[in-house]
């Protein structure tokens, strides 16, 4: 795993260990789809749910969320309206990016890894309420490629069922090291790591998954990075995913921008989904 200083927001990654700290919504600068890997992953639908619970579960010691149970959602209207108010568009990942075209995936769409590790369409889960993808990027301009990024939140029934979608999520890169995520576009050699509260230097959020890999893409030449970055607040899922393009490396800011990204939409959970003061 990487071993360097992320400036910005205060993140540091050591070897494992990711400590999404010091960042706030305040921090993001102004500012294809489909059922593919790189805006929305899905994966199979868990056993039927347990009941929300009647009180709040406190997060562990350090980890600033407290659910208000009153404020969850009930309906997949409800977790539509929340899902959007929550997703990073270009604002949150930087000042160059834009929107792309279309910009939100579309509603009930549910991506699915299948056997033959490509990721196609496929029925939403009754354990999710809601699930949407902004699509950004940085334009091709000055040589070099555009830079495309994606965030996703999705709203789960129970935060048991927010578990089950990071083990999946942990799982798909041992399962598929290498996927097609649509036609002319591949990631390989993917490995994953999971980072729980209290693991691996994690103190500041309740679960995190990072995938790392190669990204190929007909379009352009050779190998370019691929990065999945999700994490965990209650009963939501939040993640970012960079697919890197010529011009471009890791070290150049754009892992930056996606764990802004990420800590953003974490912020806004808590601001939607927490206990008031």
């Amino acid at each position: 795993m990487r071993r360097r200083l992320l400036r910005a927001c205060g993140v540091v990654t050591a070897g494992a260990a990711l400590l999404l700290a010091g960042c706030s919504e305040g921090d993001g600068g102004a500012g294809g789809n489909g059922a593919a890997k790189g805006g929305g992953k899905g994966g199979k639908e868990p056993s039927a749910s347990a009941p929300p619970t009647a009180s709040p579960t406190p997060s562990p010691a350090g980890v600033d969320f407290t659910p208000d149970p009153s404020r969850a959602p009930k309906t997949t209207a409800d977790a539509d309206r929340l899902a959007r108010e929550i997703v990073a568009g270009p604002d949150a990942w930087g000042p160059d990016y834009v929107k792309r075209t279309p910009y939100l995936s579309a509603p009930g769409s549910w991506p699915v890894l299948d056997a033959n590790c490509t990721w196609e369409g496929g029925d939403r889960p009754g354990s999710v309420l809601s699930s949407v993808t902004a699509y950004s990027e940085i334009p091709a301009a000055g040589g070099k490629g555009p830079l495309r990024v994606a965030a996703t939140v999705t709203v789960h029934r129970t935060e048991s069922d927010a578990d089950w979608e990071m083990s999946e999520t942990l799982e798909e890169a041992l399962r598929c090291p290498d996927q097609r995520l649509r036609d002319g576009e591949r990631v390989i050699g993917l490995t994953s790591l999971g980072t729980p509260y209290g693991t691996g230097g994690n103190t500041s959020t309740i679960d995190t998954v990072l995938e790392r890999g190669d990204y190929l893409n007909v379009a352009f030449k050779g190998r370019h990075y691929y990065t999945w970055l999700q994490s965990r607040v209650g009963q939501v899922t939040v993640a970012t995913v960079v697919k890197g393009a010529p011009g471009y490396t890791e070290e150049a800011g754009a892992n930056d921008a996606q764990v802004r990204a990420n800590v953003i939409m974490q912020d806004r959970v808590k601001k939607q989904l927490g206990a008031q003061s």
